[in-house]
C-alpha cells in the first residue's frame, strides 16, 4: 500500500523529501526513547553472548564485521567505528545524489549520546550497579543457555524497534540506520526487510577483507544470524504496531522517485 510518510495512508506516493508534522518536543521525546532501547538491545546482545561459555551467539552484523575489521587494520573501536561511520555517511551522500552536511554532521552526532548508554548499559548488565542489578552470571547448563539465547534474541528485537522508531522521528540517525532508510524507500519500494539485507553489503565485505588479513573469523554467530535474517522484518513490523500513528518525518532519500512504504 502507498503511503503518505509524514501524514497518513493514501492513493498516490509521495515526494520522497517531506515535511515534519510533528511538534520537536514530542520527536525528541520518542528520540530520546528510541536510543535507550537501541543501546539497551545492543548491550543484551553483547553481554548474553560474553556469558556463554565457549560463546556461540555473536554480536550484532554490522558491530561484528566493524569489530573484525578493527583487530585487521589493529585501531581501537572508537576511531574504528568514526571512521566507518563517516565512509558510510558518504555511501548514503552518494546513493542520494546529493551531498548533505547537516544529515553528515546529524550521523556523527548521533553516536555520542549512543556511545554513552552503551557504557551505562554494559555497566548495569555486568552488574556495575549492585544496588539495583547484580549482573547476569556466566552461564551453567542447558536451561541458561537458552534463557541467554532469548534474551540475545530480544536484543536484536529491540534494536530493530528502536530503529523503526528513531527512523520515523528522522532527527539524527545512525548512518548504517540511514542507509537502510535510504535503501528502503528509494531503491526497495519501502520493503524494510529487503533494505536490511542490502545495507548489510558494506559490513559483509568488511568482514570478508578482515578474513583475508587475519585468517580469524569472530564475533559471527547465532544471533548475527537472527539478526541479518530478521532485523529488518521486525523493523518492519513494528513500524505498523509500535506507535502505528508514529509516521515518517522529514523524509529526504532524493527528489527524483516517488516512495511507498509496505
Amino acid at each position: 500500500m502507498k503511503a503518505d510518510i509524514a501524514t497518513n495512508y493514501h492513493e498516490e506516493a509521495t515526494p520522497l523529501e517531506t515535511k515534519r508534522t510533528m511538534p520537536m518536543s514530542k520527536a525528541i521525546a520518542f528520540f530520546i526513547l528510541s536510543l535507550v532501547i537501541n543501546s539497551a538491545g545492543n548491550v543484551l546482545t553483547l553481554v548474553t553472548s560474553t556469558q556463554i561459555r565457549p560463546s556461540f551467539l555473536g554480536a550484532a552484523y554490522w558491530t561484528a564485521a566493524e569489530a573484525n575489521m578493527a583487530t585487521a587494520v589493529h585501531w581501537n573501536l572508537f576511531w574504528t567505528f568514526l571512521i566507518i561511520g563517516f565512509l558510510t555517511a558518504v555511501l548514503n551522500a552518494i546513493l542520494i545524489h546529493h551531498w548533505d552536511w547537516k544529515r553528515i554532521t546529524g550521523n556523527m552526532i548521533f553516536m555520542v549520546p549512543f556511545s554513552a548508554l552503551i557504557q551505562f548499559f554494559e555497566n548495569f548488565f555486568l552488574g556495575q550497579y549492585p544496588a539495583v542489578f547484580t549482573g547476569f552470571p556466566v552461564a551453567h547448563g542447558w536451561g541458561m543457555d537458552l534463557l541467554y539465547v532469548a534474551l540475545n534474541f530480544l536484543g536484536v528485537a529491540l534494536i530493530a524497534t528502536a530503529i523503526s522508531i528513531y527512523q520515523r522521528v528522522n532527527l539524527v540517525l545512525h548512518p548504517a540506520d540511514d542507509l537502510m532508510q535510504i535503501l528502503r524507500f528509494r531503491y526497495f519500494k519501502g520493503q524494510a526487510a529487503k533494505a536490511m539485507w542490502a545495507s548489510y553489503i558494506p559490513p559483509t565485505l568488511m568482514a570478508i577483507i578482515a578474513l583475508v588479513i587475519t585468517r580469524q573469523f569472530t564475533n559471527f554467530g547465532l544471533g548475527t544470524l537472527f539478526a541479518f535474517v530478521a532485523q529488518g522484518g521486525i523493523t518492519g513490523i513494528a513500524d505498523k504496531w509500535v506507535f502505528p500513528k508514529l509516521k515518517h518525518q522529514a523524509l529526504d532519500v532524493g527528489r527524483d522517485v516517488p516512495v511507498k512504504e509496505d
